[in-house]
C-alpha cells in the first residue's frame, strides 16, 4: 500500500506513440498495429482481397471510375498487409536466433 509511485507510463500523445520504441519506417505504424503485426497484416490482406473482388465485380458493369477506386484500395491494402507480415516474420526470426 505504501509503495513509491513508479509511474513509468508514457506522458502525452508523443510518448504514447513512441512506445514501444521503434525506428525508421516502423514509426509510421500505429502502436497497436506494431504490437500485433501478424493479426493486422492478415486482416489487411483479407480486406485487399475483398476490395479486389468488389472492384472486379463493378468492372463487369462498366463503371470504370468506381472499379479503379476499389482496385487502388485493394493494392494499397495488400501492400500494407504484406509489409506488416514481413515485419512479423522478421521479429519471429530474431527471437528464434537471439
Amino acid at each position: 500500500m505504501n509503495a513509491p509511485k513508479d509511474n513509468t507510463a508514457a506522458k502525452g500523445l508523443r510518448g504514447w506513440w513512441a512506445s514501444p520504441p521503434r525506428s525508421g519506417m516502423h514509426r509510421l505504424i500505429a502502436p497497436w498495429e506494431y504490437r500485433h503485426p501478424r493479426v493486422f497484416g492478415l486482416t489487411r490482406v483479407a480486406a485487399g482481397i475483398v476490395a479486389a473482388g468488389i472492384g472486379a465485380f463493378i468492372l463487369s458493369y462498366d463503371a470504370y471510375g468506381w472499379a479503379a477506386f476499389f482496385l487502388v484500395i485493394a493494392v494499397l491494402s495488400l501492400a500494407a498487409g504484406c509489409w506488416l507480415l514481413t515485419i512479423a516474420r522478421r521479429r519471429r526470426s530474431r527471437r528464434a536466433v537471439g
